[in-house]
């Protein structure tokens, strides 16, 4: 169990979530980037970043709904295996190291990702079978991976998506959103059958995960697409990436 939280935890975590949301992302890879600067025991840090991840994507799901956004049929062949995938990878013990290998790779990737001029990004519709046999297998990589790592995995969909030419922009920020929804929520249950590091202490950073994410998905939904405040934190994120590897020599 956290003792205790540093105090400026929370308004990272509320500035965090806001930009995320905005964006259709839960905020995952930038919660963990946060809390690796903490002294928090690392076992508990996906535990955390996934129940903020499903306290903020559930606002988000919701109102880009409303926004006339989210289209499931497109990408129903991502959550087939990812799903449970990311209960298996919540379950999956690993040492210190590995996790901050994990991790950090995650974080640089994550960061690199959304450093992309998106203008730059060639479109070119799949034939369904093709969406199948490339929602299947990347899926289950992407479900895997946030379960083990505590990252929903919507920052590795959402390039996926204006790659393959699914989604336009707003549709791809709602999809994001139910797909890491629906894996922090799988990764999270593997998390506690293996075991649990969380309790009230952490009460704070969901409250601010849960302002930050209303406000961010409201903006992200009907007016702005937060993508260039985005880019700026995603060179923090890249720093703090190196500095996880940098931990697991």
């Amino acid at each position: 169990m956290i003792d205790s939280i540093p105090l400026w935890l929370p308004v990272a975590f509320l500035l965090v979530a806001f930009v995320y949301a905005a964006a259709g992302f839960g905020g995952g890879s930038a919660y963990l980037a946060v809390l690796a600067m903490t002294a928090i025991p690392f076992q508990a840090l996906p535990q955390i970043a996934l129940v903020c991840n499903v306290v903020v994507t559930l606002g988000g799901v919701w109102h880009f709904y409303r926004g006339g956004h989210l289209t499931i049929k497109r990408v129903l062949p991502f959550f087939v295996l990812s799903t449970p995938l990311a209960y298996v990878g919540g379950q999956i013990e690993i040492g210190q190291q590995a996790f901050y290998v994990l991790l950090g790779g995650a974080l640089v990737a994550a960061g690199a990702w959304m450093l992309i001029p998106r203008r730059r990004i060639a479109v070119r519709p799949l034939s369904t079978r093709q969406e199948w046999v490339f929602g299947l297998f990347l899926g289950a990589i992407l479900g895997l991976l946030s379960g083990v790592t505590g990252i929903g995995g919507g920052v590795y969909l959402a390039p996926l998506l204006v790659l393959t030419g699914w989604t336009t922009p707003k549709q791809t920020a709602a999809t994001a959103s139910l797909f890491i929804l629906v894996n922090s929520a799988a990764g999270l249950a593997g998390h506690l059958v293996k075991s649990v590091y969380i309790g009230w202490t952490i009460v704070p950073l969901v409250a601010a995960a849960l302002i930050g994410g209303q406000i961010g998905s409201r903006v992200g939904s009907y007016r702005l697409s937060g993508v260039a405040v985005q880019r700026l934190l995603a060179a923090i994120i890249i720093v703090v990436g190196f500095r996880s590897l940098w931990k697991a020599i």
